[in-house]
Formats: structure tokens, sequence, C-alpha cells
């Protein structure tokens, strides 16, 4: 991703220990004597199938905007929601980058039980940064890299999860939505950002937060994947997240201490990132989560250790991260029926 940490310092940490995260399911249970607990049935996620997605989408070449790769890889990524989802949504779109050339993105988006009220929105970016800024050997700085977790691996984690919802569907009265978006990473190199808004970052969710695929869309909440096939990830409550969706966070970090990764989400709270969920909380009003991987002792002091850099390729993948995440995922969604 790369979506930059803002340099301002949070002033003010939120107390989360003395929080319940099961605070809000609990007070619907007792406004209503009549809720009965009901065995959800939930798929196993297959990382196997994930981590060949990560590999598809790196077969293409880096899915900068604008080159080869990056049309192959969305007529590719068109084709598999295509078979996956109800309904696929290809949202086009001009804007300009940071330096004001003008750029097409597409937006692909794939939606299931379209009909249905309650929904909820997955996403994450496809495209991939062009400039490797942060690596060792400033003669790389301006290389496009693989982007394998950086913006692969949220996109075959919701691949999979799309597979899943087209074998094993999910109750008609809820909706899943499922948003790969375009022209996240583009933002200036790391030597001019200071002259560039942080606005030049984001431009696919921006679009479409503020043109959603459908009239008057609205989602219960949504969860944005970012960088979440590293090895050894820790994914605390990142700051934004905790500002906008507090109890999304708490919904979902609870299950994942139910399914045995409260070590790995961890209840603390995390810096800023200026990500996709920005724009679905500020412009669509939709209260969104970022599942981000952070690492404030890595060498770029914000991100994991290959962050913008040519390292971050296939072998920057670890396919139990993608199962776990893939999992807490999966078994989110799927108990909201």
């Amino acid at each position: 991703m790369k979506a930059l940490q803002f340099t301002f310092i949070i002033q003010i940490l939120f107390i989360l220990n003395a929080c319940d995260p099961g605070s809000h399911s609990e007070k619907r249970n007792k406004s209503n004597p009549n809720t009965k607990n009901v065995a959800v049935s939930v798929p196993e996620f297959n990382a196997d199938s994930a981590f060949h997605f990560v590999a598809k989408q790196l077969a293409f070449g880096p899915r900068v905007p604008q080159s080869e790769a990056h049309q192959a890889c969305a007529s590719w990524l068109g084709e598999k929601m295509s078979e996956y989802a109800d309904t696929l949504y290809l949202q086009h779109f001009r804007t300009r980058i940071y330096d004001q050339r003008a750029f097409d993105g597409v937006n692909i988006i794939g939606v299931f039980n379209p009909k249905a009220r309650k929904r909820i929105v997955l996403a994450s970016h496809w495209d991939s940064r062009p400039y490797a800024d942060y690596d060792a050997d400033p003669g790389n700085h301006h290389s496009p890299i693989d982007g394998a977790n950086d913006g692969a691996s949220g996109t075959a984690v919701l691949l999979e999860i799309a597979r899943l919802l087209k074998t094993f569907p999910i109750s008609e009265q809820l909706g899943i939505d499922i948003v790969f978006f375009d022209l996240e990473d583009y933002g200036p190199p790391t030597s001019d950002r200071n002259r560039y808004s942080e606005e030049s970052w984001a431009l696919g969710s921006q679009h479409w937060s503020r043109h959603p695929h459908t009239p008057s869309y609205r989602a219960n909440f949504g969860i944005l994947l970012d960088m979440v096939g590293g090895a050894d990830p820790v994914f605390p409550r990142e700051y934004f997240s905790q500002q906008y969706a507090s109890w999304v966070l708490d919904r979902v970090w609870l299950k994942a201490y139910e399914l045995g990764y409260g070590n790995l989400f961890v209840n603390k709270p995390g810096s800023p990132i200026n990500d996709d969920h920005v724009p679905m909380n500020e412009i669509a009003g939709i209260p969104t989560i970022n599942i981000i991987h952070l690492d404030p002792s890595s060498s770029n002091g914000t991100f994991f250790e290959h962050w913008h850099t040519v390292a971050d390729n296939l072998d920057a993948i670890d396919k139990e991260t993608l199962r776990i995440v893939g999992r807490i995922v999966t078994h989110t969604i799927y108990n909201e029926q």
C-alpha cells in the first residue's frame, strides 16, 4: 500500500482494555430475550487458493496504472469477479495524479445478493507502486514494485472469499460488495512528498466514495484489507478505524480472539494511516476499518520491512497469514447473516 502515515502526533490515546469488545452483540441479546444463538456454517478459507491469486497478479508484472500489465490484470480480475459474483461493475474513471497528469483507472466491483438491503463492503487496492522509493538501493527508487503484500495480498484474500460466496452462498438477506480500488498507490515519490497533498493517494477510493456503483449506495459497515500477507504480522487498531468505526473493530477483533488469533489482532492503538478507508468513512459515510500490518520497529518506521521496495515480491508472502486474515473476515461476514 502506500498510504503514507500522517506526520502529526496522536495526542489522545483511547483506552481499550476497559472496553468489552462483545458489548454490541451482548446488548442486542439482552434487549430481546427471544433471541436464540444459531450455529452458522462457515466455509473453510483456502490459503493455497489465495496464494495462487497473489502469484497470478504478480505474473502480469507490476500493476502500475497506464501499463500493459495493469490492463491485463484488470481484465483477469474482471473475469474472476464475473465468474463468482451475481453482478460485476467495472467503474472506469479519469483523474489527475499528484503532478496533474490525467490517468485512467478502473475500480472492479463484485456484488453478491444485490437485492439485499443489509450490506457489507469488503475492499482492497489492486494497483502497485511505480516507485520503490524505500529500497536500500537508491538505483531502485524509480523502479516499479511487484506489490505482493502491498495490494495483491488483500485482493487475493477477497478473491478467495468471492469464490467461497459463489460456492457456499450466504443468506439472501445479506448483501456483500467486494471492491478492488485502482490508483491507490500512485502518490508522489518520497523525495517530493512535501510538495504535494495527501489527497494524491487513494484516488480510486475517493472516486468510488463520491460515485458508488449504484445510486444512493449504503453499507452497514466496511472492511479494508491492506498488506495482509507478510510473515509474523501484527494488526493493531488503526487510528482512523478507531475514530470512525470502533464498533466494527470490536466486532472483528472479538472474532479474531474467538478464533485464537488475539496475539496478532492486538487490542492496542495503531498509527493513523491515510488509506482507502479514509474516503470511505469521510466521503461515503460508511463506517470502515483497515486491517493493516503495522511494524514501527521496521527500517521504514511504520510498515513491514519490504514496504515500497523491490523485495515486496512473492517471497514476502506467508500462506499462514493469508489463512488467518481470510478466516477472520470469512467468519465475520457469515456470522452477520
